[in-house]
């Protein structure tokens, strides 16, 4: 049993966690939604931001792969949080100060590889500090605290592009990751079990698969990995397109940029808070269903309507998509590779798998705005979706599949140094 100054640790390492969910969401990305719309405003084209997104989505899915792996085998899972924040901020603030094609392709490119090792960090951390009975819930936390974290960034970035200009959205820049820094060193290394953070909380003594042997072995992974990519496929685009059409229209990519992007993280906070009653009363697979098919709607209220005020159901809808999905699918793949040690690197396998379908996505969006405008990108993205609901259906057992019992990890079972 914990003592009461174990308990107070965990606690306390709880509310740090909270903290960092809160202020990394500012932090992971750099500029962010805020890119497109800045560059468009500065004269980049639809087709020339798409390739700069998917130059940087190629190097991300070379880099996660081996990050997650990383993940699973280091004991500094904090560090892996801190250098790429400090190394992101970095890019962002280059790209602000001159944004020409070194900046650009270079900072994002920077971006992409280094915020590849955030995601798989930060599931592998808040599993080995909850472990995986609690992790469901503590998931949709971190949702509910990254997304709340959102909404007051973007307010902050719209009063600060009011008052300051571009000077307030630097030094607002700085601060987050400062904040970030501080919250994850605020979490007590003591706190993690690494065992339980890579998934082995039913360790049999046998040694999982790794790297990409996870995906050439498992049925339910393959299968999850499909359904994100084709999901992605759709619904990467959408907002970019919406941030750069609305933008140029109004003149004022930071301001339309925080209403378009505040919208659909209103949306994400409410999913987050839905989704523990959710999965308790309906199970995974339908908060599944839920999320995708709320993209075939999307793209076609995107799609019919040209005003400004179609972004408030387009928006909302994406909070439904991409906030369910952003639940749903460390839960899956903790599921399916539960007891094999390798969590994290799974994960990382999975994200890389869906990374394509975004990353192909971008160029071809920018290709279909060139040809047919903004409208056609929307239908055609969003009726991309019918085909993922299909997939997942087909294996939805083997992707949402029952597990044992869980276990919760010892409160000071594993002592990792920063």
């Amino acid at each position: 049993m914990p003592s009461p100054q174990q308990s107070a640790l965990s606690r306390r390492s709880l509310v740090a966690l909270a903290t960092l969910n809160f202020f990394l969401a500012d932090a992971r990305d750099g500029l962010g939604p805020f890119l497109d719309g800045f560059l468009a405003t500065h004269g980049w084209s639809p087709m020339t931001l798409g390739i700069v997104a998917t130059l940087g989505g190629i190097l991300g899915l070379i880099a996660t792969p081996l990050f997650g792996a990383l993940v699973d085998a280091s004991p500094h899972k904090r560090l892996l949080i801190i250098i790429p924040v400090v190394l992101v901020t970095a890019a962002a603030l280059w790209t602000l100060a001159s944004p020409g094609n070194a900046s650009v392709f270079g900072g994002q490119s920077a971006t992409a590889i280094v915020g590849a090792v955030i995601g798989p960090a930060l599931m592998g951390l808040t599993l080995g500090l909850v472990g995986e009975a609690a992790f469901p819930d503590q998931v949709a936390r971190n949702e509910f605290w990254n997304h709340a974290g959102n909404v007051v960034s973007l307010a902050g970035v719209y009063l600060a592009t009011l008052l300051f200009g571009l000077n307030g959205i630097i030094w607002l820049m700085i601060a987050t990751a400062i904040a970030t820094i501080g919250a994850t060193l605020a979490i007590d290394p003591r706190s993690i079990d690494n065992a339980v953070a890579r998934g082995l909380a039913h360790d049999d003594g046998t040694p999982g698969p790794s790297g990409y042997s996870i995906i050439a072995s498992s049925r339910g992974l393959i299968l999850l990995a499909v359904t994100l990519l084709i999901f992605h496929f759709g619904n990467a685009p959408m907002s970019r397109l919406i941030a750069q059409d609305f933008s140029i229209q109004l003149g004022t990519p930071f301001r339309t940029t925080a209403i378009v992007t505040g919208v659909s993280q209103l949306s994400m906070i409410a999913m987050a808070l839905a989704a523990p009653f959710l999965i308790r009363r309906f199970g995974l697979a339908l908060v599944f269903i839920i999320a995708l098919c709320a993209l075939p709607l999307r793209g076609a209220i995107a799609g019919s309507f040209g005003n400004f005020a179609a972004i408030y159901p387009v928006q909302f809808l994406d909070g439904v998509g991409a906030g369910l999905i952003g639940i749903a699918t460390p839960l899956a793949a903790e599921r399916i590779l539960s007891g094999t040690g390798r969590f994290n690197a799974g994960l990382a396998a999975v994200m890389t798998v869906q990374g394509i379908g975004a990353s192909l996505s971008n160029i071809v969006a920018g290709w279909l705005t060139k040809e047919g405008g903004y409208a056609l990108a929307y239908w055609i993205h969003g009726a991309a979706a019918i085909a993922a609901i299909g997939v997942f259906w087909y294996g939805r057992r083997a992707i949402v599949p029952e597990r044992p019992k869980a276990r919760t990890p010892a409160p000071a079972a594993t002592t990792a140094a920063l």
